[in-house]
């Protein structure tokens, strides 16, 4: 099996875009999976989330789940120092 790769989402759209050419060819999905490297899971997982995106709205999207996740941590670190201050307070330590 060869060396797994990250793709970006512009890359995906521009693959995606490749296929829709690819396919009104004529094309099969076998054929065309095997050109793009990945496997038809991947395709289709591609084309579930990136399927009517322009390259740029594949970027902010991007942006916006980093950002979401870098959200989600700082509420759980707050969330545990709340704990560890309640606990202080307590005395239980």
């Amino acid at each position: 099996m060869g060396r797994r790769r990250r793709h970006t989402p512009e890359q995906i759209v521009r693959k995606l875009r490749e296929v829709d050419r690819l396919g009104a060819e004529g094309a099969d999905l076998v054929a065309v999976a095997r050109h793009l490297e990945v496997s038809e899971a991947t395709y289709h997982r591609w084309r579930n989330q990136y399927g009517g995106l322009k390259a740029a709205d594949a970027k902010r999207l991007e942006e916006l789940e980093r950002e979401w996740r870098r959200l989600k941590k700082t509420v759980a670190d707050k969330e545990l120092e709340i704990d560890a201050v309640g606990e202080i307070a307590k005395g239980n330590w």
